[in-house]
């Protein structure tokens, strides 16, 4: 679906919930002043269905529809799906559990190739839930690539700012991801921020101008982050919903060394 689509879908959905729900606050992604709901959804298409094959090649995703019932039956739940990729031991599951919060979802988050976790909060009246798709970084689950990103809204393509290796190929990643979803917003995440600040001051340098210039060429915009101290998890979050929705939060960008990168 266009991004016009997707407004005019949502515009609808926002009318409908607007008298009733006129009391709820302004929560995006993490709210400035506390934590928004959540709670796993019910999958439309169980995860073994989710990728079509022809003469034993992935074709289209089956995927969820964009509008899901949650478990409670509700028909007023707006879903919104987003893409995480990278190599593994890039903290994808690490990054996701934070963002989340919900630390009994881990068993099940390291069980297949292709995980998904949910997220519910209120824009504007409207219950939007981030419907996030973690693919597993080992090449054997590269199959799963489709359906993570095809219909997604954006798509977060990680790296390890520690390891060189995963950062040469997130354009990869990126590259895969584009040829199922040309219109995602595009997002470059480099994790373990808390470790890449111990390293020294030149390494620093070469990492970070590599970065921007990735980022570049994907046309992404660049943060540095740590799950373990929560640097930067919820503003992208944050970013992503500002974009979609045209809300008035603007980003600043920070290009010290030494200090977690923003830039765009």
């Amino acid at each position: 679906m266009t991004r016009l689509g997707w407004a005019r879908f949502l515009g609808i959905a926002f009318l409908r919930r607007f008298l009733r729900a006129v009391w709820d606050h302004l929560l995006y992604c993490s709210s400035l002043g506390g934590r928004g709901r959540y709670r796993r959804l019910k999958a439309c298409v169980p995860p073994s269905h989710l990728v079509a094959e022809k003469d034993g090649k992935p074709t289209a995703a089956v995927g969820r529809a964009a509008l899901c019932a949650d478990d409670e039956g509700d028909s007023d739940l707006v879903t919104l799906k987003i893409g995480l990729l990278g190599d593994r031991h890039t903290g994808k599951t690490s990054f996701l559990i934070k963002y989340v919060g919900d630390l009994e979802e881990q068993r099940e988050l390291h069980t297949a190739g292709l995980n998904t976790m949910d997220k519910v909060l209120f824009v504007r009246g409207a219950r939007i839930a981030f419907s996030i798709w973690d693919v597993g970084g080992d090449d054997q689950f590269l199959d799963r690539v489709p359906a993570a990103c095809q219909d997604a809204v954006a798509i977060l393509v990680l790296f390890d700012l520690t390891n060189r290796s995963t950062l040469n190929n997130a354009i990869g990643w990126y590259q895969r991801a584009r040829k199922w979803n040309k219109t995602a917003i595009p997002i470059l995440i480099g994790t373990k921020f808390d470790d890449f600040a111990q390293l020294p001051v030149e390494m620093q340098w070469t990492i970070v101008n590599q970065a921007r210039a990735y980022a570049r060429a994907m046309k992404a915009t660049l943060f540095f982050s740590s799950a373990t101290h929560n640097i930067n998890v919820n503003k992208i979050f944050k970013f992503v919903a500002a974009k979609l929705f045209n809300l008035p939060w603007s980003l600043e960008r920070n290009l010290t060394i030494g200090e977690p990168i923003i830039d765009f």
